[in-house]
């Protein structure tokens, strides 16, 4: 695919600029229906295959977290997220945007996100209604 390709495709489908890849495995967690249809369809289109939901019992490349500050403790659901993945996998966090209702300030994604283990990696929008984190968890070997 050439480079104005992948640009093309980068305007059009809003999952090809998260980084996900044909064939990984993406376990979906707080799915409701104020989620971000089309980034779900778009993540699907580029893995090659449906997004797997929160009954899925093997470990997943990735978990696309969708979280609301009604939705409990967010340390929690990293904690929680973390044990669904590979060693090295990631977590795309999925928040409401500023001023939406389930807002969460930026500051209370950072701390969760460190109390939890895992770092911040890069933010970006997500659609009309939400914010996407990517959380990273440690390199194998590095504590």
């Amino acid at each position: 695919m050439s480079a104005t390709a992948d640009h093309a495709e980068e305007r059009t489908n809003p999952a090809a600029k998260l980084g996900f890849e044909p064939g990984q495995v993406v376990q979906e967690i707080g799915y409701d229906d104020d989620v971000e249809q089309e980034l779900r369809e778009g993540i699907e289109a580029v893995i090659g295959q449906e997004l797997v939901d929160e009954d899925y019992d093997d470990v997943a490349d990735v978990v696309l977290l969708w979280f609301r500050d009604e939705d409990g403790d967010l340390t929690d659901a990293l904690v929680d997220a973390i044990g669904l993945i590979e060693e090295g996998g990631q977590i795309w966090l999925m928040t409401p945007k500023t001023g939406r209702e389930g807002y969460i300030e930026p500051s209370e994604i950072n701390e969760a996100a460190q109390t939890a283990g895992l770092s911040q990696t890069r933010s970006i929008n997500a659609g009309k209604d939400w914010t996407g984190s990517r959380l990273a968890t440690p390199k194998p070997g590095k504590r």
